[in-house]
């Protein structure tokens, strides 16, 4: 019975963080993190640690997608990439140090919140938008956002997830989908490295739940990715908020019960 509940809850939550991944550059620790230590009763940061190494063949595929569909701005992601990379383990580091139930508390509090603001205030904004940022701007701009990304990537486990989404497009100037293009193809690597120092820090990860986390994110991301350079920046927006702000509730809900 406990394992049919661990592929139970394996498989939505790849399918929750592999359609985020795909849909929007949601990092699967948004969604995997919470539902195994809610669910699963995982230890928080070993829980974030296996929601990262799922981020990194689902971030890459799903990168690779959308550079075919020429929504993938590699040049100007790798000033971000490399700050991003070198805070992911400070953070990582960091978040060792800090009591379970804060980050389990935070990364359900931030699901919802999320959800909210794609909801209420969707990113809208065009690929001719993003001609009217100098590159020097955009540069400084990229270290100082690298820094807090990579930071928060490694505390929680957003492998650059929504975070880099929201400053990609709100600060950078990015239309959404080269946003969330140049987003996974960066979270591939920031993953990697946070899960890296996860283990290194926390120490070997359950096999079969990371096995079965990968294999369902992974699977769920393609398809995602897929649709979503077909569908409209709105529906991407709102199909994105409403799973966040439903999964966000849900978890909390349980939680209350646990």
């Amino acid at each position: 019975m406990s394992t049919l509940i661990t592929i139970i809850v394996t498989f939505f939550a790849g399918m929750g963080a592999g359609l985020g991944t795909g849909f929007a550059g949601l990092s699967a620790a948004a969604v995997i993190s919470p539902m195994l230590i809610t669910f699963l009763g995982m230890d928080p940061y070993m829980a974030v640690g296996i929601a990262l190494s799922s981020d990194v063949l689902a971030s890459a595929v799903s990168a690779y997608t959308y550079g075919k569909n020429k929504n993938l701005d590699v040049k100007n992601g790798l000033i971000m990439m490399v700050t991003v990379l070198c805070f992911t383990v400070v953070g990582s580091y960091v978040s060792s140090l800090v009591p379970s139930a804060t980050m389990g508390n935070f990364s359900v509090f931030m699901t919802f919140l999320l959800g909210i603001k794609f909801i209420v205030r969707p990113v809208m904004t065009t690929k001719e938008a993003m001609q009217g940022v100098s590159a020097k701007k955009r540069a400084v701009q990229s270290i100082i956002c690298g820094v807090i990304i990579g930071f928060i990537c490694g505390f929680i486990g957003a492998g650059g997830g929504m975070m880099m989404l929201l400053i990609l497009t709100s600060v950078l100037g990015y239309e959404l989908k080269t946003a969330v293009g140049t987003s996974v193809f960066i979270m591939a690597f920031t993953a990697f490295t946070g899960a890296a120092s996860h283990f290194a820090i926390g120490g070997k990860p359950d096999w079969f739940v990371l096995l079965l986390c990968i294999a369902f994110t992974l699977l769920w991301a393609r398809i995602a990715a897929v649709f979503a350079n077909k569908a409209s920046a709105k529906t991407l927006n709102r199909a994105t908020g409403i799973v966040l702000v439903i999964l966000g509730i849900v978890v909390f809900a349980f939680s209350l019960l646990s």
